[in-house]
């Protein structure tokens, strides 16, 4: 692609669709043409040690980068895939400078803009950019949950990060839904 005359090419990608709870979180990421760093990889591959250390090696080698999130009530009131999209342009209408092209995570896109991109399916195992955003995305809405956890520790946000564990559902069972669940989810366990 920089062969092909692209200059500022910027990975994009999201977490956060599968949880019953909390913001979806997306991440734009240009990386310098070139950049050469094996341990990037597919957030989803990686322990959490690895991808709080890559974080901080990605807020350095990036020539920048940026996260936004969209909220649990917009969620509901349109649906997720909405919502990761909508967090997706967030993220790149962010960023200081404007991309030349955007990759994509994924085999669809809603753009907000003019700039050109491409979907590409398992798009964070084959762009060091899009896994980069990837890490970022999926770093900060961990963070997000942990600082909920202290809010709400009878959830245990800390261990399932809002994803729809039996743990999570037992919780919802006992306690109810707090403020920051998705109403539009489903939030009880089908019966066996």
């Amino acid at each position: 692609l920089h062969g092909e005359g692209f200059g500022l090419i910027c990975g994009v990608d999201e977490a956060g669709r599968g949880p019953l709870c909390g913001p979806v979180y997306a991440a734009a990421v240009i990386l310098p043409q070139g950049l050469v760093n094996d341990g990037l990889d597919d957030s989803k591959k990686l322990t959490e040690k690895q991808r709080y250390k890559l974080r901080d090696i990605i807020y350095i080698d990036a020539v920048c980068w940026a996260v936004a999130s969209v909220s649990p009530e917009e969620i509901d009131s349109t649906n997720i895939l909405r919502a990761s999209m909508h967090a997706m342009n967030l993220a790149v209408q962010k960023l200081p400078v404007e991309p030349e092209l955007l990759l994509i995570d994924g085999n669809r896109f809603y753009p907000e803009s003019l700039i050109p991109y491409q979907t590409i399916v398992k798009g964070d195992a084959k762009f060091l950019s899009i896994a980069a955003a990837s890490i970022l995305a999926k770093t900060w809405r961990d963070d997000y949950m942990l600082e909920m956890h202290e809010k709400y520790p009878e959830y245990g946000f800390d261990r399932h990060k809002g994803y729809p564990t039996a743990a999570h559902y037992a919780a919802l069972e006992q306690y109810g839904p707090s403020p920051i669940h998705r109403k539009s989810f489903k939030l009880k366990k089908d019966p066996k």
